[in-house]
C-alpha cells in the first residue's frame, strides 16, 4: 500500500492566487466560489496528492511529452495537478494530441521575444481544442523568458499578447524560468482555478461525493461559475 507523504507546507492554498492582469483573466474574484469554500469546509475527506524550483542550465528540450505531478492542498483538501508537457515542434504534434484528450486546463506557452511564436499558439490551441470540449477546459497564454525582454520590448509584446488571449478567452501570464518571475504564482492559479472548477463540476452532477474523489469535468455547463437556485436554506445549495 503506497501512501502519499503529507502536502508541502508551500503548497497549501487557503486563499485564491489572483490572477496576473484582470483584462485577460478567467475571472477577476477575490475569493473562492462560496460553495467550493462551503463544500469544502463540510467535506474533509482523503488523501490526494510545482516543479522543482530551480532553473536547469542544462535542461534539454522536450521529446514528445514530459510529465510532473504536483501535490497541492486548497481550502483544507488534498489535490494533485498532473502537467504533461508536450513539445512544440512540428514533428511531434501527432504524439502530443494524443494527450490533450480529457485535459482540464490547457496552457499554451509562447517566447515572448518572437512574434512568431505567439501567431503560432492559436494553431497549438486549435489543435488542442480538436481533442476537448472548450466549455470544459480552463486556458491559459503564457509568455516565457520575460528576462530576455527590456521593458519596451515587452510591453509591445505584451499588448499583443492581451488581445490574443481574449480573443481564445484565455488568462494572460508572463513568466521567467530564470529569474523565477512569476512561476509559483502561475502555477498556483492554475491548481486554485483547476481545483474549484472540478468541486462546482461536482456539485452540479451530484452534491453527493467527497471533494477528495477523483473527479472529471463533464458539466454541459458553459459557465461553470454558475449556480443552481437554492432548494433550501443549507450551506452548499
Amino acid at each position: 500500500m503506497n501512501i502519499l507523504a503529507p502536502v508541502r507546507r508551500d503548497r497549501v492554498l487557503a486563499e485564491l492566487p489572483q490572477c496576473l492582469k484582470k483584462e485577460a483573466a478567467l475571472h477577476v474574484r477575490k475569493d473562492f466560489h462560496p460553495r467550493v469554500t462551503c463544500a469544502c469546509q463540510e467535506h474533509r475527506t482523503g488523501t490526494v496528492g510545482f516543479c522543482k524550483d530551480t532553473f536547469d542550465k542544462n535542461y534539454k528540450a522536450t521529446i514528445g511529452v514530459d510529465f510532473e505531478m504536483e501535490r497541492f492542498e486548497v481550502l483544507g483538501v488534498p489535490f494533485s495537478l498532473q502537467l504533461w508537457d508536450t513539445a512544440g515542434q512540428e514533428r511531434f504534434k501527432c504524439i502530443a494530441s494524443t494527450y490533450y484528450r480529457g485535459a482540464q486546463a490547457i496552457i499554451i506557452v509562447f517566447n515572448l521575444n518572437d512574434v512568431a511564436s505567439l501567431e503560432h499558439s492559436k494553431q497549438w490551441l486549435a489543435d488542442a481544442l480538436k481533442e476537448n470540449d472548450p466549455s470544459n477546459v480552463l486556458l491559459f497564454l503564457v509568455g516565457s523568458k520575460k528576462d530576455l525582454s527590456t521593458p519596451a520590448q515587452y510591453s509591445l509584446m505584451e499588448k499583443d499578447a492581451l488581445k490574443v488571449a481574449q480573443e481564445i478567452k484565455a488568462e494572460y501570464w508572463s513568466v521567467s524560468s530564470l529569474t523565477g518571475e512569476n512561476v509559483r504564482e502561475f502555477f498556483f492559479r492554475v491548481a486554485a482555478l483547476t481545483f474549484e472548477a472540478n468541486v462546482l463540476a461536482e456539485l452540479e452532477k451530484s452534491g453527493s461525493r467527497h471533494i477528495g474523489d477523483v473527479v472529471r469535468i463533464n458539466s454541459d455547463d458553459k459557465n461553470l461559475y454558475l449556480t443552481a437556485s437554492k432548494k433550501k436554506a443549507t450551506c452548499c445549495p
